[in-house]
């Protein structure tokens, strides 16, 4: 059984966000941004399964700009075999459907 670990890229939990000025959304300059700490339990017990042996294979995978790429390569040192980025729009948003179509 091969086990497919969604990640998504968010800021660092322990860096506080700021508003922007104009009220519309999260400053994302200059913030640091890291793997979602409950994605990082989900390879953390992927990787356990393989271990186990009830799992072949882990891989990795991300939908968004290509600085998620970071977060990916962090769920390889974890232990991950395969990671896969899904290069989408900065600014674009991804609808809900969508990502299920996409994980389908």
């Amino acid at each position: 059984m091969k086990v497919l670990v969604p990640l998504k890229r968010v800021i660092d939990c322990n860096v506080k966000a700021r508003v922007r000025s104009d009220g519309t959304g999260v400053d994302l300059a200059n913030v640091r941004m890291s793997m979602n700490p409950f994605d990082e339990i989900a390879v953390e017990e992927a990787i356990r399964l393989k271990e186990s042996g009830k799992a072949s294979e882990v891989i990795a995978v991300s939908i968004g700009v290509k600085q998620a790429a970071e977060t990916l390569r962090t769920a390889l040192a974890m232990g991950a075999d395969r990671a896969i980025l899904v290069a989408a729009a900065a600014r674009r948003v991804i609808a809900d459907m969508a990502w299920a179509a996409i994980r389908a």
